[in-house]
């Protein structure tokens, strides 16, 4: 038997409401896009602004490195190395003495150059007496000059005197020896004349010989300033301060001369930097450089833009590169670029060449 309470199909059963559910407010996602639009638009600004602030004023690089000029200290003479006043990586000053070569060879050729100076200067005292000695012989064949042709004169008045007497009057032994006196007065006046001259050839010989050892005294000079320099030579001191650095000599070893004994690297330090070719159109000497060293990363050290090389770094290399053959790759070019420390570099961090830097340039 059915139940008559039993209510039709499609009835909603009691207790449930008969309303449909009001749909979301629109004016609440309106609200949510609205603020979503506003913080993107405001991450976006803040993007661009950081970008125009931080990021395109500068250009960076990891290629580059602390670079420095490295002498390599060599001696001047050979010999064997008596004493080694440094150690390795020790600071060293100007002027102080870093290596003795044994001096007992030099000190030798310093007594011979000294006996030779002594034995040249021997030489031109003797030869400025023998200038003297010579002077006095002209002096002494003039005398005999004036003597001669005192007695020329005399035996050609008494040979005119004959002459113009009568060939009666005297003798013809008498007249013979007259002429034979005259003849022979003349010959000893000019035999004196050639004695004369003689002499005074005699005297520019001494001369010249007294300007030649002169001479030899300037080469005995010459050769003592050599010995003396050759046997300074044998101690060699610091040209500039720096530090020691590949030492390759030990006491008791042979040197010779331009030989490398060990390398100085002197405190003033730069940075060499490997900017790419593109990075380079805004870039100028002058401009302000933050420079952060691998090595201590925590200090940032302010520098500046010193000057640009005039040309690539592969343009500089062993083997350049020869783009006019073969199949052409573009490749980003490096240019060094030299970057100076406008600071002076803190003496407690050993800041030197070959260390590895990240320099950050102010381009605008």
């Amino acid at each position: 038997m059915e139940d008559k309470t039993s209510k039709p199909e499609g009835t909603p059963p009691q207790g449930s409401s008969s309303t449909p559910p009001p749909p979301p407010p629109r004016r609440r996602n309106y609200r949510k896009q609205i603020y979503g639009g506003a913080v993107a638009l405001a991450v976006l600004i803040a993007v661009i602004f950081y970008y125009i602030r931080f990021i395109a004023p500068y250009v960076e690089t990891d290629d580059a490195f602390i670079d420095g000029y490295t002498t390599f200290i060599a001696p001047r003479v050979a010999g064997p190395v008596i004493k080694l006043l440094i150690r390795d990586n020790e600071e060293v000053k100007t002027g102080e003495e870093l290596v003795d070569i044994d001096p007992s060879d030099y000190e030798t050729a310093v007594a011979q150059a000294r006996a030779d100076l002594a034995q040249a200067q021997s030489q031109v005292d003797s030869d400025k007496a023998q200038v003297d000695v010579s002077e006095s012989r002209v002096i002494q064949a003039q005398a005999g000059v004036v003597s001669a042709e005192a007695v020329n004169e005399r035996a050609m008045a008494d040979l005119k005197r004959y002459q113009s007497v009568e060939s009666r009057a005297i003798s013809k032994t008498s007249f013979d020896q007259t002429q034979a006196e005259a003849r022979s007065a003349e010959a000893d006046l000019q035999s004196a004349q050639s004695q004369v001259k003689s002499a005074e050839a005699q005297v520019a010989l001494s001369r010249a010989n007294v300007e030649s050892a002169e001479a030899g005294v300037l080469q005995a000079q010459a050769r003592l300033d050599q010995a003396n320099l050759n046997l300074s030579y044998t101690k060699v001191f610091a040209p500039f301060p720096g530090r020691i650095t590949a030492r390759s000599v030990q006491p008791g070893n042979y040197v010779q001369p331009g030989q490398a004994l060990f390398g100085l690297v002197p405190d003033y330090v730069w940075v060499t930097a490997n900017f790419k070719e593109t990075q380079l159109t805004d870039m100028r000497p002058g401009q302000p450089v933050s420079v952060r060293v691998d090595a201590y990363p925590q200090h940032r050290f302010k520098a500046h833009v010193d000057s640009l090389q005039a040309g690539t770094g592969a343009r500089f290399s062993l083997l350049p590169p020869e783009n006019a053959v073969g199949n052409f790759v573009k490749i980003v070019q490096r240019v060094p670029v030299k970057i100076v420390f406008d600071e002076d570099l803190p003496t407690n961090l050993d800041i030197s060449p070959g260390l590895s830097v990240e320099p950050t340039v102010r381009v605008k």
